[in-house]
């Protein structure tokens, strides 16, 4: 007795049709168009690299690293040339003269710092500007006439150089003494030795009034007088406020008679001129009178 064979679950023309789609999806993914074949690209990985690409990759390497390093050293240069030129503490060291009196260091430091806060780039040694911190410093405190950087001895500190005026004559008012250098600025703190010319102030003028007669403008002639003197030969040991007025002068000279007036409405170096010229005149004629007025330009009265 024959069996009946088994039926297929699939029937075969559908086993042959799967077979060849399966072939042809294989074929199609190794095989397709602007695709990198695997068996190529595995090859490509495990290839050793030639001896010429190892050279150019150690290279490129080696440039790298060169780059990286030499960024490193041009920021720890400039970190420490800020660190260098940085002033975080000032200190005055010295005068550029000789002093009689002690200066008051940290008075002038304090006027230091506050420059160096208004302008904070000033802190580096290299941005100081030496006469604009001169000229707020004299503005501060006017005895003070340059103010230079001295060098540093340490990173953090920063050595000041300060010129204070030197006065040529000197008044005492209303319990407070005036001072004038030969530029005509007027202080009132000196630190050399008091001048020899001080001012005798006759004008009658009450105490209550004194800062209006010690003005910076008569203090400023009385200093132009004296210097301008003192080039032209002429040593002048008194600066007189005559009685009755605010506006004149009467200066005496060393080994000279005549008491000179002038006006403080004229200039000084005009009345000074007219003075050497006078008393010459008078010398050569065999005169020597009481006072000589210059006050009037052009004309020089004398009795």
């Amino acid at each position: 007795m024959f069996s009946r064979p088994k039926k297929r679950d699939v029937p075969s023309r559908r086993l042959a049709g799967s077979e060849t789609r399966s072939n042809e999806s294989e074929m199609n993914t190794q095989f397709r168009r602007n695709r990198t074949l695997s068996g190529v690209q595995r090859e490509a990985k495990n290839e050793a690299m030639s001896e010429r690409g190892q050279v150019h990759h150690l290279t490129r390497k080696r440039r790298k690293v060169g780059s990286i390093l030499l960024l490193v050293f041009a920021g720890i240069a400039l970190l420490l040339l800020v660190i260098t030129q940085l002033t975080a503490r000032v200190v005055v060291a010295k005068s550029s003269t000789a002093l009689t009196v002690a200066i008051d260091a940290q008075a002038y430091e304090k006027v230091i710092n506050d420059y160096l806060g208004i302008h904070p780039a000033s802190r580096f040694r290299f941005a100081l500007d030496n006469n604009d911190l001169s000229d707020y410093a004299a503005s501060v405190t006017p005895e003070v006439e340059k103010i230079a950087q001295s060098g540093a001895e340490n990173v953090v500190d920063t050595h000041f150089t300060i010129t204070f005026r030197k006065p040529i004559a000197g008044w005492q008012i209303n319990g407070r003494q005036f001072y004038v250098d030969s530029k005509g600025i007027v202080f009132e703190k000196n630190y050399y030795e008091t001048p020899t010319v001080q001012i005798i102030d006759e004008s009658g003028v009450s105490p209550e009034q004194g800062s209006t007669v010690a003005s910076a403008r008569f203090l400023s002639f009385v200093g132009r007088v004296v210097a301008l003197s003192q080039e032209g030969g002429l040593v002048v040991t008194e600066a007189i406020l005559p009685s009755g007025t605010t506006r004149q002068l009467e200066i005496r000279i060393k080994d000279v008679r005549p008491l000179v007036k002038l006006s403080i409405d004229r200039g000084a170096g005009e009345q000074v001129e007219d003075t050497i010229r006078s008393l010459r005149y008078l010398t050569s004629i065999g005169q020597n009178p009481e006072y000589i007025d210059v006050r009037i330009g052009g004309r020089a009265v004398y009795l």
